[in-house]
């Protein structure tokens, strides 16, 4: 199966092969014929899958006739964080390029004034995080009655970070008659209850089912004591004797481990940066592009922060920290092994997490 027997545009189908992409991913193969038919679509996918352009690909070719008029976004994609979101935006770029499209992109941390500016002229894809595209409607800065598409993207990180009033929200503010996209990698039951709410008829569409890890990923737990001093050396230890070590992920549970952990590195002599909650805009960014360029070897991040990067080749997970949620296990590995790529997921098991540990496990052997 070839882009070009999805029913996508040719300057679409040429996009992408520029871009180096020859084969759709499964569910790019599912989804794309469905969202060019109109149709509501429940997309259970987890990241890495490529349900980005599963999106992207038919909204560009949808988006090549008609116009955006003046603080009515034709489209509207919802977004968990802003690196996320800067993400989508970064796919239309790619894609869209021999398209005169207006993207516009509504996050915290960036210049309310410019965001503002951009919409006035008119824009054809609004991305934004909810917080942010309702702080603009309330100040009558945005109008949601031309939006003929929306977009609820990473339903279940959604849900984590409190963002489900907004979306119902969001949801009723848009005209009725719009078509509706929704990805989520999980299905708890409030979503369940949204998805039954704000869809009509959509066709389902599912891709490895939830709380798999891909098979190219190995994985291992390694002991330690129960002192983050302990922890920490155990950590540096695993860094430098690592088999075919070229960059790695190190998750922590909470940002304020991020920050200690960071800095504990830097001192160790390790190139790292850091990712979590209360970094401004500019430096998250500043950090996420030193790692994807491999300017720096290790990146440490929280869960939100790292739910949905987009870093095509990480070759190791290190769990500095037992996640407190199975599913989280399964995102944090998520980040390597990617693509058919091989990759190495890492847990440092402190006495205190069997519990924890117990929880995956049995997450894991279910699936």
């Amino acid at each position: 199966m070839s882009f070009a027997q999805l029913g996508l545009s040719e300057k679409v189908v040429s996009a992408v092969a520029a871009a180096g992409y020859t084969t759709p991913t499964p569910i790019q193969q599912q989804a794309i014929p469905h969202v060019l038919a109109r149709r509501d679509v429940l997309g259970i996918a987890q990241t890495g899958t490529g349900k980005t352009a599963a999106f992207t690909l038919p909204m560009l070719t949808m988006l090549e006739t008609g116009r955006a008029r003046a603080r009515m976004p034709r489209t509207l994609i919802l977004e968990p964080t802003r690196e996320l979101a800067a993400q989508v935006q970064e796919s239309f770029e790619k894609y869209g390029a021999g398209q005169k499209l207006n993207v516009a992109l509504l996050i915290g941390g960036v210049s309310f004034d410019d965001q503002d500016a951009k919409l006035t002229r008119g824009v054809d894809v609004l991305i934004a995080t909810p917080g942010r595209l309702l702080d603009h409607f309330e100040r009558g800065r945005l109008l949601l009655t031309g939006v003929e598409l929306l977009v609820i993207d990473e339903t279940d990180r959604m849900l984590d970070m409190g963002f489900i009033p907004d979306i119902e929200r969001i949801c009723k503010l848009v005209p009725f008659t719009r078509q509706t996209l929704f990805f989520t990698a999980t299905m708890p039951p409030e979503i369940r209850r949204i998805t039954e709410q704000f869809l009509h008829n959509p066709v389902k569409v599912e891709v490895a089912r939830p709380a798999t890890a891909a098979e190219t990923i190995d994985q291992l737990l390694v002991k330690s004591g129960r002192e983050p001093h302990e922890k920490r050396e155990t950590l540096r230890r695993l860094i430098r004797s690592a088999d075919g070590f070229k960059n790695a992920i190190v998750f922590c549970n909470r940002k304020r481990e991020v920050a200690l952990l960071h800095r504990s590195l830097v001192s160790h002599g390790f190139n790292a940066v850091a990712l979590h909650g209360d970094m401004e805009q500019p430096a998250r960014m500043a950090a996420l592009d030193k790692f994807r360029k491999g300017e720096a070897a290790l990146l440490i991040a929280s869960d939100v922060a790292a739910r949905g990067l987009d870093i095509p080749d990480v070759s190791h997970v290190l769990n500095f920290d037992v996640p407190h949620h199975p599913e989280d296990y399964v995102h944090r590995i998520g980040r390597t092994g990617r693509a058919g790529r091989k990759g190495t997921a890492i847990t440092i098991v402190a006495p205190a997490d069997q519990k924890s540990v117990a929880a995956i496990e049995k997450l894991m052997t279910r699936t």
